[in-house]
Parts: C-alpha cells; sequence; structure tokens
C-alpha cells in the first residue's frame, strides 16, 4: 500500500495510519539535512548589514563553538534566526518552535526572547522600546539570554570575523534533530547550563 485508503481522518484505520506513521518517521529523518538547506536561503533574506544573515548565523555559532559552549547552544547560535525568511514578525518564536523538541528548556526559552532582549541595542532609535526585556525580570534563564545576546548575537556582524564553515556546524546538526523528541532527558527542564566553559574553549582552539 503506498497511500491511505480514506478521504477524511475519522475513516482511516490502524493499516492506514500504520502507514501514516512510518512514513513520517522516515521523513522527520531528514529534518537536519533541511534546516541546513533553509540556512543557506537566509543569503536572500534580509539586506542592509555589512554581513549576510548566513553570515550572521554562521558567525554567531562560531563564536559559541571557541566559547566552549555544548552542543545544544552552538545549535541554537547558528540556528536561532533561521526564522526570518517566513516570519519576519517572530522569527525568534518559530526558530523556538523547531528546536524546543530536541534541546534543552533553558536554550527553547533563549532563542524564543531573543528578540525582546536584542532590542536593548537598537530600538531606541527605531521608536521601539529597548527595555522589553524588564518584563522577563527575575525569570531563571534571564541572565543566560542577556548572555547569549550580548556575547554571540548582537556581536556576530562583523565582516572581519573567521567564522567556520557551515560543514563544520552540520554533525552538530544532525547530531541534536536524531534525538527523541520531547525526551526528558535532552529537555532537562529548569535545568541551567552554562553558555561558554572555558575548559572546553581551550581544547576546541
Amino acid at each position: 500500500m503506498e497511500k491511505v485508503k480514506f478521504t477524511a481522518m475519522k475513516d482511516g484505520d490502524a493499516e492506514d495510519y500504520h502507514l501514516l506513521d512510518g512514513l513520517e518517521r522516515e521523513y522527520a529523518s531528514g529534518t537536519a539535512k533541511r534546516l541546513l538547506e533553509a540556512l543557506v536561503q537566509l543569503d536572500e533574506s534580509l539586506s542592509g548589514y555589512q554581513i549576510t544573515r548566513l553570515g550572521h548565523s554562521v558567525q554567531a555559532a562560531t563564536r559559541a563553538w571557541r566559547d566552549g559552549a555544548d552542543v545544544d547552544w552552538v545549535v541554537a547560535a547558528l540556528l536561532h534566526d533561521i526564522g526570518d525568511i517566513y516570519a519576519p514578525y517572530n522569527h525568534d518564536e518559530y526558530a523556538a518552535t523547531i528546536l524546543k523538541p530536541f534541546v534543552r528548556e533553558q536554550v527553547t526559552w533563549v532563542v524564543e526572547k531573543h528578540g525582546d532582549f536584542q532590542r536593548l541595542y537598537y530600538a531606541m532609535h527605531t521608536g521601539g522600546n529597548p527595555h522589553a526585556r524588564d518584563k522577563f525580570k527575575g525569570h531563571a534563564y534571564y541572565d543566560d539570554c542577556d548572555e547569549f545576546c550580548a556575547s554571540w548575537d548582537q556581536s556576530s556582524f562583523d565582516p572581519a570575523y573567521e567564522s567556520l564553515p557551515i560543514s563544520h556546524f552540520a554533525p552538530l546538526v544532525e547530531e541534536v534533530f536524531a534525538r527523541k523528541a520531547y525526551d526528558p532527558a535532552v529537555i532537562r527542564a529548569g535545568e541551567r547550563v552554562v553558555l561558554k566553559d572555558a575548559a572546553v574553549a581551550a581544547q576546541r582552539a
């Protein structure tokens, strides 16, 4: 059987849904590959910066890598702006939704809120609220998002910075998206992991 028999989901039987389950699992296994391809499309998104959006993403990930960040943080830094193409007004939420089943809760929250935290650096020039982040004061991950933006996001627009190639990060993306979705051992709700590890950074250097 190559296709289900039903034309309305309520009419499907076990055979139909067994077929779909297998096909969906097979398709899901290609998520990392599709995300890496989509990342390259960032070169076609917002212009005006001194580097492309892809260049920004790879630079942010490189800074995270060189700071000794773990795989969750590095992949988050790489993919944090992937929503720019399809969700320009809520790109942060878009990226967080993609990452949510496969990374720590801490990382998902930081990616989801980084748009508000980034306003500190520019909103005063555009009529926006540079203190949009203040509504999150007291949150367990507030300082993590502040550091994510200060160290890896707002600083990664430098055309002179020598970033690692996107191929360097491909195995990390594949590792993250090969995880079991929503595994409590991965999500680690309420747990904080530092963004920077000097010992790991020294090894990578």
